[in-house]
Formats: C-alpha cells, sequence, structure tokens
C-alpha cells in the first residue's frame, strides 16, 4: 500500500510530508514518555514552524485582524472593487490541537479561494486542545460565524449576503458541520448560509470500528490512533475517554438510541462495506458520559442529531478520501443528508489519503491535491 501510495503521489512534497509526520510522531511521543511536553504541545510546536506572516500581494490584501475577539486571517480580493463580494468562513484543520490559518498550506488555499472566486476570505484561528478544551473551539468559530453575518459587517465588507459559505477540513470541517447546524436555530441570525463545504470531515464520536477505520487503521498522516488521540484530546486530557475510544466503548446504555445515526450497515453504499460485518458497538459507562457530555453533543458530533435538524441546511460539498480513517463519517453524512433532502455534491477521491487538499507546493503543480483543490474550487464558483 505505502509503494502505491507513493507512486500516485508521486512528488517531493509528499514525501517530505511523510517524511515530517514519522519525525513528529517519534519527538511528541519521546518527550511525552519523558514528561516533558504533552504529545500535542510537541505537534503544535512543530507545526508552527510552517505559519507565515500575512502577506498582500497585487491580487489580494492579507491583514490579521479580529471578528469579536477571536484571531482570524482576512483575504480581500483587488480585482472589481466595487462589486458585491462572496464570502467564505474557512476553518482549518489539526484535529482540534494543532494547526493554524496562518500555515502556509491553508494561506495557499485561502489565497486562492481569494483570487479565484473574487471572495472575500475569513481564516478562524481558534483555539486548540489540550490548553482548550471543547466547547471552546465551537464557539470561537460559531462567534466569528454569527460576528460576520450581521448585515452591517457585510456592507462594511461589501459581501452579497445571499452568497456566503462556510467550509473546513477535518477537524475544520467538523466544526463548520456543526456551526451550519447551530445556526439553523438562532433567531439572532437573519443572513443564512449559501454553502456548506466539508473536506474530509470528523463527524462522529460513538463507532470508532468503521470500515474506514479498520481498513486505515496504520494509514500515514491519521492513522487510527492518531485519530483517537485527537479526539479525546478535543473534550479532556483524561486518559480514561481515550481508552473508551480505543476498545470502542463510549455510550451509555441509557442512550442507545443514537448508533442509529452512524449505523454504517443502513448508511454505507455497499462498495464501502468491503465484506465487513456490522456490530453495534458495546455501550460505555454512565460515568463517563456525565463527566465529558461534550463527545455526545452534536456540536461536537454533527452526526448525532434527528434527520428534521438536517433538513434546514444548505445545499451541501462533501469531499472524502478512500484512504482514511474519516472516510465513512462523510459518506454517511452525505447518505443522510440527502435522506433529509438535502443537495448534496459528493466529490470521493480513489488515490487520496486524509489531508491531501493542502498536499500543494505551488499553484500550477497538478498533485492529487492540486486537482482536489480545483474541483472544489470550480464547485464553489459555480454555486456561490
Amino acid at each position: 500500500m505505502g509503494v502505491m501510495l507513493l507512486t500516485l503521489y508521486s512528488c517531493k512534497n509528499f514525501i517530505k510530508i511523510m517524511e515530517l509526520c514519522t519525525v513528529t510522531h517519534a519527538l511528541s511521543t519521546v518527550a511525552e514518555k519523558l514528561g516533558l511536553a504533552n504529545y500535542m504541545e510537541i505537534l503544535m510546536i512543530l507545526t508552527n514552524m510552517e505559519h507565515t506572516a500575512p502577506r498582500s500581494d497585487e491580487k489580494v490584501t492579507v491583514t490579521d485582524t479580529k471578528f469579536n475577539g477571536v484571531p482570524v486571517r482576512l483575504y480581500v480580493p483587488k480585482g472589481q472593487p466595487d462589486s458585491l463580494k462572496r464570502a467564505v468562513i474557512f476553518i482549518h484543520g489539526g484535529g482540534w490541537c494543532v494547526g493554524g490559518s496562518a500555515m502556509e498550506p491553508y494561506d495557499l488555499l485561502s489565497r486562492q479561494t481569494s483570487e479565484r472566486l473574487n471572495a472575500i476570505v475569513i481564516s478562524v484561528e481558534y483555539r486548540l486542545a489540550p490548553k482548550y478544551h471543547f466547547p471552546v473551539q465551537f464557539e470561537d468559530v460559531y462567534t466569528v460565524a454569527k460576528y460576520f453575518l450581521q448585515s452591517s459587517i457585510l456592507e462594511q465588507y461589501n459581501v452579497d449576503p445571499s452568497r456566503i459559505c462556510i467550509s473546513g477540513d477535518s477537524a475544520g470541517g467538523n466544526l463548520a458541520a456543526a456551526v451550519a447546524q447551530q445556526l439553523l436555530d438562532d433567531p439572532d441570525v437573519k443572513v443564512k448560509l449559501k454553502i456548506q463545504a466539508l473536506l474530509y470531515p470528523a463527524l462522529q464520536t460513538i463507532d470508532m470500528d468503521l470500515p474506514s477505520y479498520q481498513d486505515n487503521e496504520y494509514m500515514p498522516i491519521l492513522p487510527k490512533s492518531l485519530m483517537l488521540r485527537f479526539w479525546s484530546e478535543y473534550f479532556t486530557t483524561d486518559i480514561s475517554l481515550h481508552k473508551a475510544m480505543e476498545t470502542n466503548q463510549l455510550v451509555p446504555a441509557e442512550l442507545s438510541h443514537l448508533f442509529k445515526y452512524v449505523n454504517w450497515s443502513n448508511w454505507l453504499p455497499e462498495k464501502f462495506k468491503k465484506g465487513h460485518i456490522y456490530t453495534t458497538p458495546t455501550h460505555g459507562s454512565s460515568k463517563l458520559g456525565e463527566k465529558y457530555p461534550g463527545f455526545l453533543d452534536p456540536r461536537a458530533a454533527p452526526l448525532l442529531v434527528d434527520d428534521i435538524k438536517l433538513r434546514g441546511l444548505p445545499l451541501t460539498y462533501v469531499v472524502t478520501c478512500q484512504h482514511d480513517v474519516l472516510r465513512d463519517d462523510g459518506i454517511m453524512y452525505v447518505s443522510r443528508l440527502r435522506e433529509a433532502g438535502v443537495q448534496v455534491t459528493h466529490d470521493h477521491v480513489e488515490d487520496a489519503v486524509h489531508g491531501a487538499l493542502i498536499f500543494i507546493t505551488s499553484p500550477f503543480t497538478l498533485t492529487t491535491g492540486q486537482r482536489m483543490v480545483n474541483n472544489y474550487l470550480e464547485w464553489l464558483n459555480k454555486n456561490l
């Protein structure tokens, strides 16, 4: 599998990222075992090396500012200055623990989005675990979205209120989906999102034995062990939650009705089941659910909502990658949204691993990641 993927991603950038992931994991593990730092703190130090200063050019003005107290990186296109602009609220990935809007790959993606769509891009710099736990990350993104959707702010940035998108990758896709759901019930928000674009999102916490988790357990970039660590750190540094996720014993018996929302035997097309047999996850301790209720909160796990909550959601674009533990989260959401009557475009990429969308070395390098970016931006340009 490793040889095949390296062939498919025949670019030095991918090899560099693979090597960096291996070294980073080793350094973080050793540092934590020696008691020098939390695993995620080491990851953050290393990912900070990818951060870039805000740099404007002849096409886009880039500034770091704050929206209602939350840091954002703002991209304003210079073309057609008097015309009404589209807008994209973008949320970076990194397992709620690492990453940032200023990382070079995200900066490049936001520049391309602003440039090609002639759109305002608001890239949110939300607070991270382990220093901050759920719901802080959600609340930061929600605060930015609600602030920006005010008529006075849209007028200030010359934004068409009928052409606004929320988007994010991985953990950012999780936050985008959760915010889109919660905005539906907020009486103070009069402007509605036109689009949500979810790029290989993490959407559920209660079944860590989906076919995609089994098939891609040791896949580079995001192995199952790292994803479970991200999920548990999102809520707490208490190792008991992490252990419950490893054994797939999370949901107390009194909340067993939640399993129907992530029952992959119902929501996955046959080609993704690949001979796997569905078994209901074992019930967990009620005490764990009482101590850390966040992992059962739809603001953290957007798949854990009833169909009626999905019906008002906007036009949706979902990207999933074949070689990704989160593949089935996205596919199940596609199925459930369609069942609820939401119009969805599903872009499934067979030759991609998690994170492929940001494997970009330049706008002229047609790696798998760049092709995915092109598809994403072309869809946004057509539909936003």
